[in-house]
């Protein structure tokens, strides 16, 4: 009978901050030095790696009301994302992962235990935040490991063969549904699949992830996907704010009435600049946190990843948001130029009025 071993992991992500100052909290964890993260097993060069590598610290495990157990792990990234990483092993049949990736994916169970254990980290590692945030962005992922997968005959099966033999079941395990999917919505969920190895798949989805490979192999790629999903987290976050900065600065051109108003839109547009030059920074930094090159299968595997998940989506909402926010700033500055232009001019006629008022009266 065909079997499949691996494990089922579920990321809960938390964007707590601005930034994680990662030497003061190592110091208050007591982790070692940072290495050069992702491990890639493919050759890779020197700068493809995380330019500030996130903290990696073990967790007591969770034990659910059912019995079932889950290792627990949390992750610092420097920009402000706490990740809380549950895993919990597996071994049977087919139907045995379907059901298992069903019960799991969104559980309500898991994210409790999850916001309970960032929130104990958070007090632990206070001293180590830069400017906390009071209400936190959350995002879930869950990916399955498929160690390996076995046919009738015990023999282990190769990518391909484990997409023609169990695509079906491929695509309901990463959309957790119990119920088979429509043929549309299979070839949906398995176009978002690649190889590098005939013996290794990643199949991702929005939600979720499938991926067939040894565990060092496993390892970088499950790294890229949480990286993704920090990142759609970030790109959430400045789209909140820029709508709170456009809606302020909007309000401000409603307001301007009269002269002394468009006076004080200068304030408004030096505040306006700043913060976008600010955000501007923050997403560059988020952005440059990891390095690829462009033809590496890692490259085209996070791509993939943020195309699912809709970091690309998000990205765009923020670039335009920023332009808008930069051609808004360059309208309030020209409006500022206006008065006070209005008001030399004024001025200047003022004094000529006088000097005529004068001479004639001399006359």
């Amino acid at each position: 009978m065909s079997h499949c071993t691996g494990s089922f992991r579920a990321l809960f992500l938390y964007d707590v901050a601005d930034e994680i100052h990662l030497e003061e909290l190592r110091r208050l964890v007591g982790a070692g030095p940072p290495g050069r993260e992702p491990g890639f097993k493919l050759a890779a060069p020197d700068y493809v790696r995380f330019e500030r590598p996130p903290v990696e610290v073990p967790s007591d495990p969770i034990r659910l009301a059912g019995g079932d157990c889950f290792d627990t792990r949390i992750k610092y990234f420097d920009y402000g994302v706490i990740s809380v990483h549950f895993e919990t092993p597996f071994r049977g049949g087919w139907e045995d992962l379907v059901a298992l990736s069903s019960r799991w994916i969104e559980a309500p169970e898991l994210e409790s235990h999850a916001l309970e254990a960032a929130r104990r980290q958070m007090e632990r590692v206070r001293p180590a935040i830069g400017k906390p945030y009071s209400d936190w962005l959350d995002e879930a992922y869950y990916v399955i490991h498929l160690a390996e997968a076995h046919d009738d005959d015990g023999r282990v099966l190769s990518a391909p063969d484990l997409l023609a033999r169990h695509g079906r079941t491929l695509a309901q395990i990463v959309r957790g549904e119990v119920a088979p999917l429509s043929e549309a919505e299979q070839r949906e969920v398995l176009q978002s699949s690649m190889s590098f190895y005939p013996s290794d798949l990643l199949v991702v989805g929005w939600l979720a992830a499938l991926i067939y490979d040894t565990a060092e192999g496993a390892a970088p790629t499950l790294q890229l996907l949480e990286y993704a999903n920090s990142q759609l987290l970030e790109y959430r976050r400045y789209d909140e704010l820029l709508t709170e900065i456009l809606t302020r600065a909007y309000d401000a051109l409603e307001r301007r009435r009269g002269f002394l108003a468009r006076w004080r839109l200068a304030r408004e547009a030096e505040r306006l600049n700043a913060l976008r030059l600010e955000l501007t920074e923050l997403t560059e930094r988020t952005d440059n946190a990891i390095k690829f090159l462009s033809d590496m299968f890692y490259a085209r595997a996070y791509q993939l990843a943020a195309a699912k998940v809709g970091v690309n989506d998000y990205r765009r909402l923020v670039e335009a948001k920023l332009r808008t926010a930069g051609e808004l700033y360059q309208f309030m500055v020209n409006e500022f130029h206006h008065a006070r232009a209005f008001v030399l001019e004024l001025m200047i006629v003022i004094i000529l009025l006088i000097d005529l008022y004068y001479l004639f009266r001399g006359k």
